[in-house]
């Protein structure tokens, strides 16, 4: 039997990130869950963010941000940065930063993977946060995160975010091949 909960957003897993923008002239770094693929060609991310967070105006004012997935050993600092304003406190200081393409938006060199962001579209929701839909113009990889030159999950070791229980986790075991695996399935009729 299925228990009712109410309309509520369990979309697990949830990513953890570290949406990266240069307020002030200075590299600012945000952890976020609320991120997720929206297109594929052209290659479109999306990040909502509470209007009141510093990094939106750097998003805003520069039309470039950076998504950078942290490894599972990088927990503690990733969250640190979701606990501490960048208004209170120099979050580029944590970080080894580097520049792409673009030039605005900043990528921390310890995360596996970053994709270079230029701003594609900003919607604003209800007055409370800003959706930011960025067109990804450049993904960086750790080489020891590859096999067969694309990203492996099980080297980059993302970290994932459960909602309202306000959890960390980690990636289980592999279960199939995506489009092959259901080639075997036999439905009921």
């Amino acid at each position: 039997m299925k228990k009712t909960l109410g309309a509520k957003t369990f979309l697990y897993p949830m990513p953890t990130v570290l949406v990266g923008a240069e307020v002030d002239g200075k590299p600012n770094y945000l952890t976020v869950a609320f991120c997720g693929i929206v297109h594929y060609k052209p290659p479109l991310i999306v990040v909502a963010l509470g209007k009141s967070h510093y990094t939106n105006q750097g998003i805003k004012a520069n039309g470039t941000f950076s998504v950078n997935i942290p490894s599972e050993d990088m927990v503690e600092i990733v969250d640190y940065c979701g606990i501490i304003s960048g208004r209170e406190f120099d979050k580029s200081s944590l970080f080894e930063t580097f520049y792409g393409t673009l030039e605005t938006a900043p990528m921390i060199a310890d995360c596996p993977l970053n994709l270079e962001c230029k701003l594609f579209h900003t919607i604003d929701f209800d007055g409370s946060n800003d959706i930011f839909i960025g067109e990804i113009v450049e993904t960086y990889v750790d080489e020891k995160c590859l096999t067969n030159d694309l990203p492996d999950i099980t080297k980059l070791k993302p970290i994932l975010f459960s909602m309202y229980d306000n959890n960390y986790w980690k990636v289980g075991g592999y279960l199939g091949k995506a489009w092959e695996i259901g080639k075997e399935c036999k439905p009921k009729e």
